[in-house]
């Protein structure tokens, strides 16, 4: 089982739908507003995979050296990301140190 942590530009009710993996959202934590470089730090070795729909993060932020995994997701609407919940679980479940991965 790993923590995962869902970033706040993501449906909380997804965090139900991950399977048997301790799942938060940045706003329950009480991380809203946090800016991303920030709430990396705040994240990496405290969860083992950060869920965002952020596709800029990457590029804003120096990713390397962290311990937790990034999975991008390519929408942020509950009913888009549906079909893609068994991708996401295969995701979370191979994901390693310092991965970053992108759904598309």
């Amino acid at each position: 089982m790993k923590r995962v942590i869902l970033d706040e530009n993501l449906p909380q009710p997804l965090r139900l739908l991950l399977g048997d993996h301790e799942v938060v959202t940045v706003h329950y934590q009480g991380w809203s507003g946090i800016q991303n470089r920030d709430l990396l730090k705040l994240i990496d070795g405290a969860f083992d995979v950060f869920i965002t729909g952020d596709k800029n993060l990457r590029y804003q932020q120096n990713l390397s050296g962290r311990k937790v995994a990034i999975i991008e997701l390519p929408f942020s609407r509950l009913d888009s990301l549906q079909p893609l919940l068994a991708k996401i679980r295969a995701m979370i479940d191979a994901a390693e140190d310092g991965d970053y991965c992108q759904i598309e």
